[in-house]
C-alpha cells in the first residue's frame, strides 16, 4: 500500500515562532512513518519558506535553516492540485501532498491566512478552516457570537486603534480594576498585561497594539481558570478537563513554557459535574464557532459553578506536554494516536466530509 505524503509546516511570522519549532519537533518524531511519507516545510521568522531535509534535532534549536545544504526554496502552489512547489537544480517541481499539518501557533499561521491558501489548492489541513480558524483568533467577535449561545464572556471594551487618554478611561470606567489588556489577534498571552491601577492603562494598551492592531480590555474573572480539549469533525470527543493555578501574577508566557510558579492539574480539581458541563460548553464553542480538527476551549469556572467563555485555541501549544495533549491523555489516548487521529480527520475532508 503506497503511502500518503504529508507535509509539516513549522516555524512561521510570528512571536510564537519557537513554540511552534518545539510543537513541531513533537509532531514529526510521533507520526507513524508506516502510514506516512513526511515533507517538512518550515517558515523562518523573517518569512522565508523552505524545504527542510536535514536532521529534525535541530529544530527544537533553531538551527534547522543554518545549512543550505539541506535547504530549498518551496510553497503551498495555490493552484488546485498544484501541491507544494520545490525549486531544485533542474527547476521546479510539484510534490503531490495528501494532507498538511501546519505546526503553527499566532498570527500567519493560526488565523486562517495557511489554511486559506491550503482551502485554494485543495488539500485537506489539519484542524480548522480559514474561516473558523480566523474568527477563533479573534477575541472580540468570538465573544460576541458565544454570548448568543448562553454562554456567558468577560465584560469588555474594544478598540480598532489607538485610543486618546480620556476617551479610554470614559470606556473603561465601568471594568472594575484589575483588568486584562490584550491584543485582539494574538496568542501565547503575547501582548498581554495585568494592570491593577488606572494610570497603567495606556502603557499597556500601546504594548498590546504592538502585536495586533486592534486591543481588548476585560474584566478579571475571579475563579478557576480550566480549560477542555475537543477533537472531531462531526462527532466530538472530549478530554479531560484541566486547571492552572497561579501563585502570582498570572499565565503569561513565561508561565505558559516555563511553568516556574505555575502548576496545571490534569484532571482539574473540580467535581464530576462541573467537569461535564466544561465539556458540554466546550462541544457548543467548539460547534458554534466552526471548530474541526481539533481545539482547546479556554473557560473559567467561578467560585459560584458559572462557566465563563475566555478563548479558543485551534493550534494550540502541541507538544507531548502541552495541555491538550496531556488533557487527551488523561482521557486515555496517548499522544502518538491523537497525531494519528488527528491526520485521520483532515483526510475525511478529502473524502467530501465537509466540502
Amino acid at each position: 500500500m503506497n503511502k500518503k505524503k504529508i507535509v509539516i509546516i513549522f516555524g512561521g511570522f510570528s512571536p510564537e515562532y519557537e513554540v511552534s519549532l518545539k510543537s513541531a519537533y513533537s509532531v514529526i518524531n510521533a507520526v507513524d512513518k508506516n502510514k506516512y511519507d513526511i515533507m517538512l516545510l518550515g517558515i523562518t521568522n523573517k518569512g522565508k519558506w523552505y524545504e527542510f531535509t536535514g536532521s529534525v534535532d535541530d529544530l527544537p534549536n533553531d538551527n534547522w535553516h543554518c545549512d543550505d545544504r539541506y535547504l530549498k526554496k518551496a510553497f503551498i502552489s495555490p493552484e488546485r492540485g498544484g501541491g507544494i512547489i520545490v525549486f531544485d537544480q533542474e527547476g521546479l517541481t510539484s510534490v503531490h501532498v495528501d494532507v498538511i499539518f501546519p505546526v503553527l501557533h499566532g498570527r500567519y499561521g493560526e488565523d486562517g491566512t495557511v489554511q486559506g491558501l491550503c482551502e485554494l489548492a485543495a488539500i485537506p489541513v489539519v484542524g480548522s478552516s480559514s474561516a473558523a480558524s480566523a474568527l477563533c483568533m479573534d477575541k472580540e467577535r468570538s465573544h460576541k457570537i458565544i454570548s448568543h449561545v448562553g454562554i456567558t464572556v468577560p465584560k469588555a471594551v474594544c478598540f480598532e486603534r489607538e485610543p486618546d487618554e480620556n476617551e479610554l478611561m470614559t470606556a473603561v470606567k465601568e471594568l472594575k480594576l484589575p483588568v486584562f489588556i490584550k491584543p485582539v489577534k494574538a496568542g501565547s498571552s503575547i501582548g498581554v498585561s495585568k494592570v491593577y491601577n488606572e494610570d497603567e492603562i495606556p502603557a499597556a494598551v500601546k504594548e498590546a497594539l504592538i502585536y495586533d492592531d486592534a486591543v481588548i480590555i476585560e474584566e478579571t474573572i475571579t475563579g478557576k481558570e480550566v480549560g477542555c480539549s475537543v477533537i472531531g469533525n462531526h462527532e466530538l470527543q472530549t478530554g479531560r478537563a484541566n486547571e492552572i493555578e497561579v501563585s502570582q501574577g498570572f499565565f503569561d508566557y513565561k508561565e505558559k513554557y516555563s511553568l516556574e510558579t505555575s502548576k496545571i492539574h490534569t484532571p482539574a480539581r473540580i467535581d464530576p459535574d462541573s467537569e461535564q458541563r466544561l465539556m458540554e460548553a466546550g462541544k457548543l464553542i467548539y460547534r458554534t464557532l466552526g471548530c474541526r480538527g481539533y481545539a482547546r476551549i479556554d473557560m473559567f469556572l467561578t467560585d459560584d459553578g458559572d462557566i465563563v467563555f475566555s478563548e479558543a485555541n485551534t493550534i494550540p501549544g502541541f507538544t507531548a506536554h502541552s495541555q491538550l495533549p496531556k488533557m487527551m491523555k488523561a482521557a486515555g489516548m496517548d499522544y502518538p494516536a491523537l497525531v494519528d487521529k488527528l491526520i485521520d480527520l483532515a483526510l475525511q475532508v478529502k473524502q467530501g466530509e465537509w466540502y
